[in-house]
């Protein structure tokens, strides 16, 4: 991939959520939780353009004065319940186009990721750029064998998912991962050909559990602040 290839940073940014009411830009630790990821975007230096997609002027507010671009706001038909991320990032690209501005890379940025650094995405690019895949993603290892998990009905009993590994070691068991729930580089054609970002040919980056926090309840967000201030001051 040439060093002149053109890359977009596009983070979707919706106006309802309803676990945490408005939680898009509700404070983190004294600046809208959206404004984190427009900095971090902002400065790592790997984008021609850092815009939010979202359907909320008070979003596109926030926004604009973390610095983001918001072109347009997002159609109501990418706005729903159930639309996908996937649906969000194909309406950006063809708004782009509509206007003349195509890019060779994209990174799909959420939110609500404050652990995101500049140097994670300008790594995130470089990694993607050297290697041969389409897409590029931070995981994150489970703390506990998802090998050895347990099933539950409703009346309380339990039964293993995987039950070939009752006597096995803990240690013996390969290792499992999960999305870390961050952000997705990708080439802009191969994603347009198949429209998914966790594919056949997706690469991976580990970060460490300590990066990694999801942020779906009060009890979420409270741990997330204390493991960002204890991280990052």
């Amino acid at each position: 991939m040439s060093e002149t290839s053109r890359a977009l940073c596009i983070i979707p940014a919706r106006g309802g959520s309803k676990r945490i009411p408005r939680k898009n830009i509700r404070p983190f630790r004294g600046r809208p939780m959206l404004a984190w990821s427009c900095r971090a975007a902002l400065a790592s230096g790997a984008f021609d353009a850092v815009m939010v997609s979202t359907d909320d002027a008070e979003i596109a507010e926030v926004a604009r004065a973390a610095g983001a671009d918001v072109p347009f706001l997002r159609s109501q038909e990418a706005s729903t319940d159930h639309a996908t991320t996937s649906d969000v990032l194909v309406e950006v690209l063809a708004r782009y186009a509509d206007r003349g501005e195509t890019f060779d890379l994209a990174c799909c940025l959420y939110p609500t990721a404050p652990f995101v650094e500049a140097h994670d995405l300008a790594d995130g690019r470089v990694s993607l750029t050297d290697s041969r895949y389409d897409v590029l993603m931070p995981v994150a290892a489970f703390s506990y064998p998802i090998w050895r998990s347990l099933a539950r009905d409703g009346e309380g009993r339990i039964r293993l998912n995987f039950p070939e590994n009752l006597n096995v070691r803990s240690q013996d068991l390969p290792p499992a991962y999960h999305d870390a729930g961050q952000w997705y580089w990708f080439r802009t054609r191969a994603f347009l050909s198949d429209r998914v970002l966790m594919g056949d040919n997706t690469g991976s980056v580990v970060l460490p559990a300590a990066k990694v926090q999801d942020i779906d309840t009060e009890e979420d967000w409270a741990m997330a602040e204390l493991k960002h201030e204890r991280i990052f001051g």
